[in-house]
């Protein structure tokens, strides 16, 4: 909102310094600033009015050092996520670019349902919380609703590159010769590969000469099964204290570098990567969600004041895989995500091969002390704040991984 009245009084009454907010740079670093003292100052007040409001955890008995002491910890602190990254975005964010519109929408939506699972387990004392049916019906609407705006809206294009080869230091390389057309396009970016340029579209191929009008039977799908595996992997991860708020600022990060990237012409055209209008806008969405986040741990962290319980985890995966699919670059997911990947793979393979032994021997034997993973290394007698140290650093070496994927073909 700021941005349209500052943009009014700059070109209306010429203020001084109105014209700052036309910088996305500007904005962003407005929308972390404001999202860290939200999350840090208000974040006590909310979560006072969690404990009075008796929305306390309760703990499974597990085993584990240290988990009886976690009983009675508020929950929901993923409101304070949420409240610290809206806010600022509404205020410094352009609100009529589609992909701000649909990480809000996405923000919300999960929020929604991570609250009303939080809600039943703590107030109606049910220990599954929502079912996961209606889970997964919430998560496949909500990949319907993005697939759908992501692929038919006029404004998500791709701008076309055209390149003429030429000859610097007796090597022959592509450049770019001119502007191209923005066109609307399915195509994603492939890492570590060379023209690096995959279009959904081109599964349809084989069975259609019209497979481009078609393509949305691909697309939607896809988006649908990221949406789904990216929240479910986040939700998972969010077992022990600054585990998943941790690991998500830094893939957040991650990600407002290539959408900041892929929105601007020119750092695109120097990088030879896909120019995605628009998505330079994203910067400051990332920012504030960030902001948050990092809010977040300063009472999150060992020992956690407060828990972010389904309300933050579930939108946390959802954002990023939104995020992902909007500057096209949901294929770098498993190496900028694979935390959540490895939390998720250790259920399956755990409660997999229990079943087949269960079947096999008589008897259900398992690969992991416990699943997910960090519940592994806990049995294994870590601390906590040891496994989540670790896992944060791990995904930082991945996250500069990713980044240099840039120019790593």
């Amino acid at each position: 909102m700021l941005y349209y009245l500052f943009d009014y009084l700059d070109k209306a009454f010429d203020v001084p310094g109105a014209g700052v907010f036309q910088y996305i740079t500007f904005r962003s670093a407005m929308a972390l600033i404001l999202s860290l003292l939200l999350s840090t100052i208000y974040g006590k007040r909310v979560i006072g009015i969690l404990r009075n409001k008796q929305m306390g955890e309760s703990i499974r008995e597990l085993g584990l050092d240290g988990q009886t002491q976690k009983a009675g910890t508020p929950t929901m602190g993923g409101i304070i996520i949420i409240l610290a990254t809206l806010i600022p975005v509404l205020l410094f964010a352009r609100l009529k670019n589609v992909y701000i519109v649909l990480l809000i929408i996405t923000t919300v939506w999960m929020g929604i349902i991570g609250f009303i699972d939080d809600y039943l387990k703590i107030k109606k004392k049910d220990k599954e919380g929502l079912k996961g049916k209606f889970k997964v019906f919430g998560q496949v609407t909500l990949g319907l609703i993005v697939g759908s705006v992501l692929y038919f809206n006029p404004y998500v294009t791709i701008r076309e590159k055209s390149s003429a080869p030429i000859t610097y230091n007796n090597k022959t390389e592509n450049v770019i010769s001119k502007p191209a057309k923005e066109i609307k396009s399915t195509a994603t970016s492939i890492p570590f590969v060379k023209n690096n340029e995959l279009d959904y579209a081109q599964i349809l191929k084989p069975f259609t000469d019209d497979y481009q009008k078609w393509a949305w039977l691909v697309f939607i799908p896809i988006v649908i099964f990221i949406i789904t595996a990216v929240s479910n992997g986040a939700n998972l991860t969010d077992g022990i204290d600054g585990l998943a708020a941790g690991t998500s600022a830094i893939s957040v990060m991650a990600l407002g570098i290539f959408a900041f990237i892929s929105g601007n012409v020119i750092l695109s055209s120097y990088l030879n990567v896909m120019y995605i209008p628009n998505t330079g806008e994203l910067a400051v969405f990332v920012s504030a969600f960030a902001g948050a986040l990092v809010g977040f741990l300063w009472y999150n962290s060992y020992p956690a004041s407060v828990f972010m319980g389904d309300t933050g985890s579930l939108t946390i995966g959802g954002v990023i895989a939104v995020l992902a699919i909007c500057v096209r670059k949901e294929l770098l997911l498993p190496v900028l995500c694979a935390i959540f990947f490895a939390e998720s793979a250790s259920v399956i393979i755990q409660v997999s091969y229990f079943k087949y032994t269960k079947k096999r021997f008589g008897e259900g034997r398992r690969i992991f002390l416990m699943s997910p993973l960090h519940h592994h290394y806990q049995k294994k007698g870590y601390h906590e704040s040891k496994i989540v140290t670790r896992f944060w650093i791990v995904t930082i070496l991945l996250a500069i991984v990713a980044i240099v994927t840039l120019k790593l073909r």
